[in-house]
């Protein structure tokens, strides 16, 4: 029905950023690497594509990091199941010997829905029985200074397609009763066991993740009009060709 085709929409608009963002971010011997992206079959009624990919991130780090970090200890391996319209990524560090980054480890899981961020939680139960509370970031908010570009900002964008935006500063009052609407619900687990560095480094990865997630949903709401019009078989053959294309730059 129309729900389905909106959440597919949606998920078209995810996967066209995902690949414009990874090769945004690539170059210099720095950046993401593909190593697989294929179909893949879970539990029951699991369908969706898996992806692995390679993180070089030298220059990406805080400096208190670099320092400590044993050379091409800064390589993270990153898992993904993409079953939209729930997502799971675990990053791993590459094991470097006894300093190494054995110990690292970012979960991140995403819960899409067709709602206004009004779920006051979603709740999801941990490993060993533990609860804990994912609270959806719903609204429009701004980037930090470094980061902003008019041209995604959602404030000023107004799409030509779609006729949608911009967002004023109350949009999520004014667009309750008007659908669609789909919000991602995130829930981090960050795992760093560096004597000395532990809760630094946490606390740095949660600040850089809620960085990531609002700059990526503002590009994802302002390149509306690349991305409304594609078929997902479109966006494979996107995702095909960034590829190619990270693979080409990335080592060098």
């Amino acid at each position: 029905g129309a729900s389905l085709r909106r959440s597919r929409k949606r998920h078209v608009g995810q996967l066209y950023s995902v690949a414009q963002t990874s090769k945004d971010n690539t170059g210099g011997g720095e950046g993401i690497e593909v190593l697989t992206n294929q179909p893949y079959e879970g539990g029951p009624g699991e369908r969706g594509q898996f992806t692995h990919k390679i993180y070089h991130l030298q220059s990406k780090v805080p400096g208190f990091v670099r320092l400590f970090a044993p050379e091409g200890s800064l390589v993270f391996h990153e898992k993904a199941w993409n079953a939209y319209p729930y997502c799971r990524t675990g990053e791993k560090g590459r094991s470097s010997g006894d300093r190494g980054m054995d110990d690292f480890f970012i979960k991140i899981e995403t819960w899409h829905h067709p709602d206004m961020g009004t779920q006051d939680n979603v709740i999801y139960s941990l490993e060993g029985g533990a609860w804990m509370w994912a609270r959806g970031l719903a609204h429009s908010s701004p980037s930090p200074s470094q980061d902003y570009k008019p041209e995604e900002d959602p404030a000023l964008f107004k799409s030509v397609k779609t006729g949608r935006g911009p967002l004023g500063p109350d949009w999520q009052r004014e667009l309750a009763s008007r659908p669609p609407h789909m919000c991602a619900y995130k829930l981090v687990t960050v795992k760093f066991r560096w004597w000395g560095l532990q809760g630094r480094v946490e606390s740095f990865i949660h600040k850089q993740e809620k960085r990531l997630f609002t700059n990526f949903h503002r590009q994802l709401f302002c390149w509306l009009d690349r991305w409304v019009d594609l078929s997902m078989e479109e966006i494979r053959r996107l995702e095909e060709e960034t590829q190619r294309e990270l693979d080409q730059v990335t080592v060098g």
